[in-house]
């Protein structure tokens, strides 16, 4: 795979999302950062302003988050936006990276947690960098198999935790550079 033919959908958050972006341009991976009108970025380089209708389509049932993720959003109404912004993240990138936090139940802690979860649903390639653990985990056979992953499809997504260490950024700098070693 060449890194011209791959196209990363993110969302140009401060953290994983922006880490993911500034990786991808160094290695010339095209780059899609999803937003809607009020959301701050701190990435803003080709971004795709959602409008309501567009947001509508990744539209979710906040007792099915509260299901899956075993967290209840539905006190914070701009938390809707966030999770229909990732939902347009995941449908967009078949191949799905994520930086967060995978918990015992198997979910991925935050908001984060749902682009795991629509890659789960959607049985879409999904990898997880857990920072507390300092591994890439491969969502396989509904397990977590611990994994080395590489940029293998032509779309991908790459969100994560705002709150993103240094173990978190080398893991994205490693993925783009063993993903594209020439």
């Amino acid at each position: 795979m060449k890194p011209e033919d791959v196209t990363l959908y993110s969302g140009g958050a401060r953290g994983a999302e922006a880490a993911f972006g500034e990786t991808a341009a160094k290695h010339g991976v095209a780059e899609v950062n999803f937003t809607f009108e009020g959301h701050h970025i701190q990435r803003a380089e080709s971004t795709r302003i959602l409008s309501v209708d567009e947001l509508a389509k990744g539209d979710v049932s906040m007792a099915e988050v509260a299901k899956r993720l075993g967290r209840d959003y539905s006190t914070r109404p701009w938390m809707r936006q966030i999770l229909q912004s990732i939902w347009h993240q995941v449908n967009n990138g078949y191949q799905v990276f994520v930086v967060g936090t995978i918990q015992n139940d198997g979910t991925v802690k935050g908001g984060t947690g749902w682009a795991a979860e629509l890659a789960k649903m959607w049985n879409r390639p999904l990898h997880v960098f857990d920072q507390e653990r300092g591994h890439w985990f491969t969502w396989r056979n509904d397990t977590w198999i611990e994994d080395d992953p590489v940029i293998a499809h032509k779309t991908v997504c790459g969100t994560g935790t705002r709150n993103l260490n240094d173990a978190g950024r080398k893991a994205i700098e490693e993925l783009f550079a063993r993903s594209f070693t020439r």
